[in-house]
């Protein structure tokens, strides 16, 4: 297999999905701060425009673009866009998704196609534009897919979402094995977050007639952010974000059955049933909500850290804590066999 090398941030382009609000708005943000040339791209094309151009008058580089990653050949106009304006892109991240509360049997037929049009199609339509991209040029190139928990288990109120991300992860594994047979040198990296503090919630189509909400504990945009530009510059295949997501992934490999039986109760976290809210509200199902640039939502804050995800993305880091935190047990040690040592000591 050829090398795969990817550049550093400052000498990257990246072209970002649903960059105008939660994880994505976090990534552009940070990739820009890096010294990254990025593509904003959202249904919400005033919103990308108005980001790109705040970050240019903070002297960065960034355009925003306006597309439906549902549609291929939206698609394919971002990846022409990304050339005329930068020459050209290095990594590309599918992030853009929407989201249904409902149970699947209450799911009309056309929100669940829609859905898929979105979190799925969008994908692929996304990873087939950057690879032939890739594959055009000489260089290495990362292919970001923005996968969920939820790839790996699943839930009642967003059992379409739920499938959706299984989808991914599965097109994502196969084009990966796909690319390695072929010896192209593309990294192809599956992001899969916790709960995130964004607002998905809100955004969301909701036909259960109570406030939705994310169960706890959940992890500020910036903590997927800092994931995908780790996998931007670093080669991996998949990182869940959150110790409390990969908790959950774990038990419910090892008790599916029980795992089941409690999961089936987790529509008391996401659901305020003390609180109605109208099926008719503005969503993002089909169309942009076009309320702007939004990082996080009002009431559910995420915890701004992972030390489960910083071990991933920062593994120098990891093990100087671990080294500090072994000089303190045998410190620690020390200081009791010296103290019973003393202690023998004057009893005779």
């Amino acid at each position: 297999m050829s090398a795969i090398t990817l550049k550093p941030l400052a000498e990257q382009t990246i072209v970002i999905t649903g960059a105008t609000s939660g994880i994505g708005l976090a990534t552009a943000r940070r990739a820009a701060a890096a010294g990254a040339a990025v593509v904003l791209v959202a249904r919400d094309g005033a919103a990308a425009e108005t980001e790109a151009d705040a970050l240019k008058a903070n002297g960065l580089r960034a355009a925003g673009f306006a597309a439906d990653v549902g549609d291929a050949d939206q698609v394919e106009a971002i990846s022409a866009f990304a050339v005329a304006t930068f020459g050209g892109f290095d990594t590309w991240v599918n992030n853009a998704g929407v989201g249904i509360y409902a149970p699947l049997i209450d799911t009309p037929l056309a929100d669940h196609q829609a859905l898929f049009q979105t979190n799925y199609w969008g994908v692929v339509h996304g990873s087939t534009a950057a690879v032939r991209h890739f594959q055009s040029r000489p260089g290495s190139g990362a292919l970001i897919n923005m996968g969920s928990i939820q790839s790996d288990f699943a839930g009642p109120l967003l059992g379409a979402y739920t499938a959706s991300k299984h989808a991914v992860k599965g097109y994502t594994d196969a084009l990966r094995i796909e690319l390695l047979r072929a010896k192209a040198p593309i990294s192809v990296s599956l992001i899969k977050p916790s709960a995130i503090g964004t607002p998905f919630p809100q955004h969301g189509r909701n036909l259960t007639g109570s406030k939705a909400r994310l169960p706890p504990p959940l992890y500020a945009p910036n903590v997927v952010a800092e994931a995908v530009l780790h996998a931007a510059q670093t080669p991996v295949r998949a990182l869940t974000v959150g110790a409390a997501g990969r908790l959950q992934v774990i038990a419910s490999t090892l008790s599916p059955d029980l795992f089941d039986r409690l999961a089936g109760f987790t529509d008391l976290a996401l659901l305020d049933r003390a609180r109605p809210e109208p099926s008719a509200r503005p969503d993002n199902l089909d169309t942009s909500t076009n309320d702007g640039a939004r990082l996080e939502q009002g009431e559910q804050k995420g915890r701004p850290f992972s030390l489960y995800t910083g071990a991933h993305t920062h593994p120098a880091l990891a093990a100087g804590l671990v080294a500090v935190a072994g000089l303190g047990a045998l410190a620690g040690l020390k200081q009791t066999l010296t103290a019973r040592a003393f202690g023998k000591g004057s009893r005779r």
